[in-house]
């Protein structure tokens, strides 16, 4: 089944207190692009990133943006540094004997000296991490999901479309068996009130406008033209990343409905060949939006 190239997914995951919170979107590129938003402690696990990315998608312009949520009870933990606060008391004391400064010391006159705070350290970018993959599973399948679900749609206008080609083939391939016979007598009859009554030519002239039907003959083309619908129809049911061959499949139809344009002896014909054309650039459209 066909995938879009289009879509929308999230995901999120929450554990100690920290929320991974994932946002991924799609549109149509010729291969896959990708282009990430990550946290600053994470910068380093872009290419993880990346791979679990080209795991799930082949096709595509990717926009993915990670971000990073802590509980206030669990961010910016501080602690009181006993050694360095005596030696700050110790420090100020000094200083106040020595100045003879008799003002008393103040918690403004600690707070002065931060390096009795410190932060607790701990390296959570792995746990994070984790966190951020789950994440992102989650929004990949999601996104997955929307993009097969709007495959299906493309796939069942695509099968209209190319139905619509077939009737018309069958049409053009009815009107050509009439058209050649009536326009072969129709040539011959002009070429006789032209000539006149010469039978010593009456068989060469048979044998050229013979060659003449035979190059306004749609028959082959009409064929190929039929072998290119059904390679398509196949395509839809059961190829993956079919998208290259099904915009090579359109040139090769409008190739063969250029050549029964060309060589069309009617206005029928003629009609059919524009009908064929402008469902076929319908189809385009579409086909350019398939992974």
């Amino acid at each position: 089944m066909i995938s879009s190239m289009t879509g929308f997914g999230k995901g999120s995951a929450f554990h100690n207190g920290t929320t991974a919170e994932v946002e991924i979107k799609s549109v149509n590129s010729r291969f896959l692009e990708i282009s990430l938003k990550l946290p600053k402690n994470l910068q380093n696990k872009e290419y993880d990133v990346r791979e679990l990315i080209r795991k799930k998608i082949n096709r595509g312009k990717i926009t993915l943006i990670v971000q990073l949520k802590k509980d206030e009870t669990e961010a910016g933990k501080i602690h009181l540094n006993e050694e360095n606060l005596s030696s700050a008391l110790g420090f100020l004391k000094e200083l106040k004997k020595k100045s003879k400064v008799k003002d008393d010391i103040s918690l403004n006159h600690i707070l002065m000296f931060r390096d009795i705070f410190f932060a607790e350290e701990t390296d959570e970018s792995e746990e994070e991490f984790k966190l951020i993959q789950k994440s992102i599973n989650e929004a990949l399948n999601n996104l997955n999901e929307m993009r097969k679900r709007e495959g299906e749609e493309l796939s069942i206008d695509l099968n209209k479309r190319i139905k619509n080609i077939e009737k018309t083939v069958d049409k053009i391939e009815e009107a050509s068996k009439i058209d050649v016979k009536e326009y072969f007598e129709k040539v011959k009859e002009r070429a006789k009130q032209m000539l006149g009554e010469i039978s010593a030519y009456n068989e060469r002239i048979e044998l050229e406008l013979a060659l003449l039907i035979d190059k306004s003959d749609v028959t082959e083309e009409c064929v190929r033209l039929r072998s290119h619908t059904k390679f398509f129809l196949d395509a839809l049911k059961n190829e993956n990343e079919v998208g290259r061959k099904l915009n090579f499949l359109c040139q090769e139809i409008n190739r063969e409905a250029n050549t029964i344009g060309s060589k069309s002896l009617s206005s029928e014909i003629s009609h059919s060949t524009v009908f064929i054309k402008e469902e076929l650039e319908k189809i385009r459209e579409q086909v350019q939006n398939i992974e």
